[in-house]
């Protein structure tokens, strides 16, 4: 990345707060490099969070503020359940009196400092000193009071029941439905007398929600607690197992420690301090989700509402929809044995409910069925067939099958088929509706509507990787049958255009038809989020077929380079207000919504490796800063980082369930990656330079390489890629008709 010569003081006392609390060796380890404020305030939708938390842990916090920019926080957080959600219990220090208080204390604040293992802030109008840090089940805080008078602390519960035993809080809240989460806490110092501030009395419970505890004159206090999904009880075990005790450094100390293992995990040498701090932050952000929320040998289950036990780790909260393109395949490399726990523990959600299908987005309280597809099956297939085999295959298939084919295609629904789908099987294309035509499907969602093209495309590479599971599996007939749906994106393609072009249900391309704004809101009626320039490219199983719909490899190029060309075609204003998620835009290219991350390689297909190598390496550059809007729009879950972690790395994974990796451009002098069992792939740049970007020559493993792709057998034994790199193009390299990565199997 292109250092910045000037920075203002603003910006820098907001993004140079990353230290941790306690001093450390000068020599700046893999986790000193993360800052938790980059991509902070966004362009227009909702940033990264600078998350506290250990990797895939139950508990995570952070400030609840509007944004990085907010003049106030919302008291400090205990939990947050959801990614983006807010705290579930909340706790206020405090020396205001008794008629001034409220169950949640908005704080003007300064000096605020987060890693990913702590947390230190003062609370300037209160004159408190706060410290924080957590383990798996169990944070602490350390309350410093400056001011002479009663010190309090307030805790809540904004949905729930709190009960109070001398220095010990305990109590719940319900999240949604039967999902509960519980807390047990207690201060190492007695309180000189406890109220409640806020009584609850509803038909079944009658009880405090919040309660003060006063200390008097003391001006030094802890707290820690303990969370359960299971019970206060086990909230209270968790906190014992976890053995967190009331010293906030040495806590600290020990979560510094797992993050720079965990960091570790991905060496680097070379590239600038900023690249660094990119490359890293980034691939701290792959870690915040799935959570594991097994509690010991057991875990509690909103997909059926029962307490399990098991020793097995049960993983949720996956935003799959983005995770699929390069999260997991990216743990498939460096956590294998996590990334197996994570799918055995959606074959378990798949079993636990009632219809016995896949989930598409499991969330602590159940599968919450956002955008549209069903990509876990993409997840599953990858792992196998790149060698992560020990989870139960005929189980994870017969779920996927029967969330692709029983369950409606519709967006952001749950149920059984709808007349749409029917005519999806019967006519091989999702129906759209014309202009102004109203809708005569019940079902469909009133503000996501049918997304008639994006669905469409999501299914054909959704059943392509059920067509390679049942191939495996020895199932003739349902492979035919789901390799004919995987092609089904042919039917919409309009060969005059160039472009997948929805058609209503009597077989007619909707008309009149604008491929940037016909749609809606989101281009909702026919796309999702993004519009037809970004679905033009989404066929990630079979680059090949798409090169032959446009007419050869030399129109493929044409389309693909006017797509980073092509103008908004309105104001910028017009433009993001029908498209808000369409942000961080090279012309119609959208770098900030995940359709489009496996765009910039796609000249790999086609003879122009070159080209991917610039693209890759100028959108970085372009997008990807350490700054406060360092991120160019959503971050879901981690899908959009783990591009970042692979493209700076030098590689990325196009067709996940293709055990094939697509070649970039290094941003790095090397990059070693701990495959596990002694293990590592190491990809090394010769005549390091960052201008150059473009790769002259190759070899893997000791062998000359024309190839602008690998395959996972290649290196999960360990390998070396070693790339000589330069600062212009060599055109030839990668670019034979016998170079190019591979696609689908031809029907």
């Amino acid at each position: 990345m292109k250092r910045k010569i000037f920075i203002s003081l603003i910006l820098l006392c907001c993004i140079a707060v990353t230290a941790p609390i306690y001093s450390q060796s000068t020599k700046k380890e893999a986790v000193d490099y993360v800052n938790p404020y980059i991509g902070n305030i966004s362009h227009l939708l909702v940033p990264t969070y600078p998350t506290i938390h250990l990797p895939n842990a139950m508990l995570r916090v952070y400030p609840e503020r509007g944004d990085f920019t907010s003049d106030l926080i919302k008291g400090l957080p205990i939990v947050v359940t959801s990614h983006r959600g807010s705290s579930a219990f909340n706790l206020s220090p405090t020396q205001k009196k008794n008629e001034e208080l409220s169950r949640v204390i908005s704080y003007s604040y300064d000096n605020e400092k987060i890693t990913p293992y702590d947390y230190s802030v003062y609370l300037d109008e209160e004159h408190v000193d706060v410290q924080y840090a957590l383990s798996t089940h169990s944070g602490v805080y350390n309350f410093q009071f400056e001011n002479y008078g009663e010190c309090k602390l307030v805790i809540n519960t904004n949905n729930g029941i709190l009960e109070n035993s001398g220095k010990t809080i305990s109590g719940y809240q319900t999240i949604s439905g039967n999902t509960k989460i519980y807390l047990f806490a207690e201060t190492d110092k007695q309180p000189k007398r406890t109220y409640a501030l806020q009584k609850e009395a509803t038909e079944k419970t009658t009880g405090t929600k919040t309660f003060v505890l006063e200390f008097g004159n003391e001006k030094n206090i802890n707290l820690r607690y303990g969370i359960s999904f299971i019970s206060a009880e086990q909230a209270k075990e968790n906190l014992k197992s976890n053995k967190t005790g009331f010293d906030v450094k040495e806590v600290a100390n020990i979560g510094r420690k797992i993050w720079n293992e965990t960091l570790s995990k991905i060496a680097i040498e070379g590239g600038s301090e900023d690249e660094k701090t990119i490359f890293y932050t980034s691939l701290y952000r792959t870690y915040e989700r799935m959570i594991n929320i097994s509690e010991g040998d057991k875990y509690y289950s909103a997909f059926d509402g029962n307490i399990h036990n098991d020793a097995t780790p049960f993983y949720t909260d996956d935003w799959i929809w983005d995770t699929y393109r390069a999260t997991h395949p990216l743990r498939n490399l460096i956590e294998p044995e996590m990334e197996i726990d994570m799918i055995k523990s959606y074959i378990r959600m798949a079993q636990q409910s009632m219809n016995g299908w896949m989930p598409t987005f499991p969330e602590v309280t159940g599968d919450s069925h956002r955008m549209n597809g069903n990509h876990a099956v993409a997840v599953i297939w990858d792992a196998y067939c790149k060698g992560l085999t020990n989870f139960d295959l005929e189980a994870a298939y017969n779920a996927c099958k029967g969330a692709i084919t029983e369950k409606t295609l519709l967006p952001w629904l749950k149920i059984p088929l709808t007349e749409l789908d029917i005519i999806y099987k019967e006519k091989g294309y999702f129906p759209a509706l014309q202009p102004n035509q109203p809708e005569t499907c019940k079902e469909v969602h009133r503000f996501e509507k049918r997304q008639s093209i994006s669905v469409m495309l999501g299914n054909s590479y959704d059943n392509w990787c059920l067509a390679q599971i049942a191939k495996y599996l020895g199932k003739n007939e349902d492979y035919k049958d789901f390799m004919k749906m995987a092609y089904s994106y042919r039917n919409v393609y309009n060969h005059e255009t160039g472009f997948f072009h929805p058609k209503d249900a009597d077989g007619n391309f909707v008309e009149p038809f604008d491929y940037k704004f016909s749609g809606g809101q989101g281009a909702r009626d026919y796309y999702g989020e993004n519009n037809a320039w970004i679905y033009r490219w989404d066929v990630q199983h079979n680059p090949a077929d798409l090169i032959d719909l446009m007419g050869g490899k030399e129109s493929f190029i044409n389309n693909l380079n006017q797509t980073f060309r092509e103008s908004l075609g309105r104001s910028k204003y017009d433009f993001y207000h029908q498209l808000p998620d369409h942000t961080g835009n090279v012309g119609q290219f959208s770098m900030a919504n995940e359709p489009c991350l496996h765009i910039p390689y796609l000249y790999n297909y086609a003879g122009q490796p070159w080209m991917t190598q610039k693209r890759i390496r100028t959108l970085l550059d372009q997008w990807f800063r350490n700054d406060l809007m360092g991120i160019p729009g959503d971050e879901d879950g981690g899908g959009m980082t783990a591009f970042v972690v692979f493209s700076m790395t030098g590689f990325y994974p196009v067709t996940p369930g293709s055990p094939t990796y697509n070649i970039g451009s290094p941003v790095f002098k090397e990059a070693k990656l701990n495959l596990g069992n002694g293990k590592y792939f190491e990809i090394i740049a010769e005549n390091y330079d960052p201008d150059n970007k473009y790769i002259q020559s190759a070899k893997l493993n000791g062998k000359e390489w024309n190839k602008p792709w690998f395959s996972h057998d290649d290196i999960k034994d360990g390998g070396k890629l070693v790339l000589v790199m330069g600062n212009k193009a060599n055109k030839a390299w990668g670019a034979s008709d016998d170079a190019v990565p591979p696609s689908a199997e031809k029907i």
